[in-house]
């Protein structure tokens, strides 16, 4: 560890990018597994992730908007954030339902939504490891940033999940699947190394970013997720959703 202390901000933020994106990609990995997964251990599986991305929506970013310290009341730009990050959401779904938008390898808009979502959320998270690299600096005071990497990764296990498995449930191949999963998780390490390298600008816009990301994501578990998934059965979503709630909110809480 005191080797990664006496590194410069910006390959620390690098590394620790690297290992947030390993945790997505371990949970994206076991998509692989799927091939002959019924249609019912799916639809839990997808209830699952549409409880992570809630949990997540709320833990992961909505609080820590709130929380976040600025210039403007902290209600403000989350409930604006949020506000624009669900319209943007709907009007991508409208865009696509009119155009007949061809997306390929992911089969169908409810996927792009889906990926873009998660995608969008993951931006945030990696900006903000990187904005507390810079304000650590050099040294031990940099293992307070190394503990919010570590308990980022730990939530991206489940989180590379929630992409990976509702595709695979609408008949997307498992090496799609995985592929795409891991790709909405690859984009922490630029908005890891951005955070740090402009740590000043990027903390103004943090509660915006989180809460923008929180707006997306509910309105396509509520639109995609939640209908795709309680159409076939009821109860197995809805314990899926539970559990999945659960096992992320404990994460958060434990871990962010």
């Amino acid at each position: 560890m005191q080797w990664f202390f006496g590194q410069s901000v910006l390959l620390q933020a690098f590394l620790a990018s690297l290992f947030m994106y390993f945790a997505t990609a371990s949970g994206a990995s076991l998509v692989l597994f799927s091939k002959k997964l019924p249609q019912i251990l799916l639809t839990a599986l997808t209830g699952a992730a549409a409880g992570i991305m809630l949990a997540a929506s709320f833990f992961s970013l909505l609080l820590p908007a709130v929380e976040t310290e600025g210039p403007l009341p902290s209600f403000l730009p989350a409930t604006l954030g949020f506000v624009l990050g669900g319209l943007v959401l709907v009007g991508c779904d409208l865009l696509f339902s009119r155009t007949n938008a061809s997306f390929k390898g992911l089969g169908d808009r409810k996927n792009a939504l889906l990926f873009f979502a998660v995608t969008a959320h993951n931006v945030p998270e990696g900006m903000a490891v990187g904005v507390a690299f810079a304000a650590a600096g050099t040294g031990n005071a940099v293992l307070s940033a190394v503990l919010l990497a570590v308990g980022i990764a730990v939530q991206n296990f489940p989180e590379g999940m929630c992409v990976a498995f509702p595709l695979r449930a609408k008949g997307v191949s498992p090496c799609r699947s995985f592929l795409f999963s891991q790709g909405s998780g690859a984009v922490e390490i630029p908005a890891c190394v951005l955070g740090a390298a402009a740590a000043s600008v990027i903390a103004g816009l943090m509660p915006w970013a989180l809460s923008f990301s929180a707006g997306a994501m509910i309105a396509v578990v509520c639109s995609e997720l939640l209908p795709e998934c309680y159409e076939k059965s009821k109860l197995v979503a809805s314990l899926g959703l539970i559990l999945g709630f659960c096992a992320m909110m404990a994460l958060d809480v434990a871990f962010g």
